[in-house]
């Protein structure tokens, strides 16, 4: 039974293999084979890459397998260079003990590490630029091991995970970029848009007004916390729309959102599928929906897949009320309204993704 630092190492290599598989470094024919031994490798030391658990326990993230191997490699060549002028005449002479070779993280990254971790931030911005934000995130992620006292790498990544749409990793690499610096105004506005992103509109205005506080002439954040500000205010819910009085719909649901109960009832209590397939003003509102992209937009919700999830697995039907409650499932229903002849969604606020 592999211990727990066998574990440690199995899944780093494990997430080394798969983000080959990925990005392409393996090539289309080698990675079946290259799956099958992922597969084969985990079984035999009980280690899984989709199990949550073992994921927090486990995975070395945002550091890599190559990027800890790059910092050991460096390791390596300063002990070699440091052996050799220990047995060196000159060096013999001298009662001065020698460095030791590993570096506490407290230290400052000595000149070669800052210029190494510099051109991996610019290789990073340039597959920015190319859209491989993957690539980018992996590059970005070894500046930072090599220089983790520069706020511009954390900065710089979190723009590149929210152009994936992973906007919690982006919320982390900010507030990181902040408490590495707190003076540098594009951690507050990578922030405010990654809050803003998962709907937590509060937070955005926050972290908008204090990158404002440190550069009063952004005119990109000034826009972005007037839509921020506005989009709290109209995320309020009043006494009377949480027990569903006025200025909510049937069931709970935002004002205007159809009342799902006149469907008629199916096996499960679902609605009746049947009738809806014959109703033609539903299929009418139906081709509107996708056609406007509308419904793209609420299927691509974290909320909603899992819904469908629980659903196709055979799990209780879902509360439609509760998840009216979710700002981001709301906002989405706001949006098919707006698709079919409502009032349209508001946009969030453009980021700041430009890289430094």
């Amino acid at each position: 039974m592999a211990d727990e630092k066998q574990k440690h190492l199995v899944f780093s290599i494990l997430e080394f293999l798969q983000t080959s598989v990925n990005n392409g470094t393996i090539k289309q024919d080698d990675s079946e084979g290259v799956e099958v031994a992922i597969q084969c490798i985990g079984e035999a030391f009980g280690v899984d890459l989709n199990d949550a658990a073992q994921a927090k326990a486990y995975s070395t993230k945002p550091a890599t397998l190559v990027s800890i191997f790059d910092v050991f490699v460096n390791a390596q060549k300063k002990l070699g260079n440091k052996t050799a002028a220990a047995t060196s005449p000159a060096s013999s002479a001298s009662s001065t003990p020698a460095a030791p070779a590993s570096i506490p993280k407290s230290a400052e990254p000595t000149a070669e590490q800052k210029k190494n971790a510099e051109d991996l931030k610019v290789a990073g911005n340039r597959k920015v630029n190319e859209k491989e934000y993957a690539e980018a995130i992996r590059l970005y992620g070894e500046a930072i091991v090599l220089n983790p006292k520069n706020a511009v790498y954390y900065a710089n990544r979190a723009a590149a995970y929210s152009q994936m749409g992973d906007h919690q990793n982006a919320i982390t690499d900010s507030l990181k970029a902040a408490e590495v610096d707190p003076s540098y105004s594009k951690a507050y506005s990578r922030l405010g848009h990654a809050y803003f992103s998962v709907g937590k509109y509060n937070e955005a205005v926050t972290a908008y007004e204090k990158g404002l506080a440190l550069e009063p002439n952004n005119a990109t954040m000034k826009s972005s916390l007037a839509t921020a500000r506005t989009k709290a205010r109209d995320n309020e819910v009043t006494p009377s729309a949480r027990s569903g009085g006025a200025g909510a719909g049937a069931g709970g649901m935002p004002a205007g959102f159809p009342d799902l109960s006149a469907l008629g009832g199916g096996a499960g209590g679902m609605p009746d599928l049947a009738s809806m397939m014959a109703n033609p003003a539903l299929m009418n509102m139906a081709q509107q929906m996708m056609q406007s992209g509308a419904l793209n937009s609420l299927m691509s919700n974290p909320a909603m897949q899992q819904m469908a999830q629980r659903m196709m697995a055979g799990g209780d039907r879902p509360n439609i009320e509760e998840m009216m409650r979710d700002p981001q499932i709301a906002e989405a229903a706001r949006g098919l309204m707006g698709g079919m002849g409502g009032a349209p969604p508001q946009q969030p606020p453009r980021g700041d993704d430009e890289s430094k």
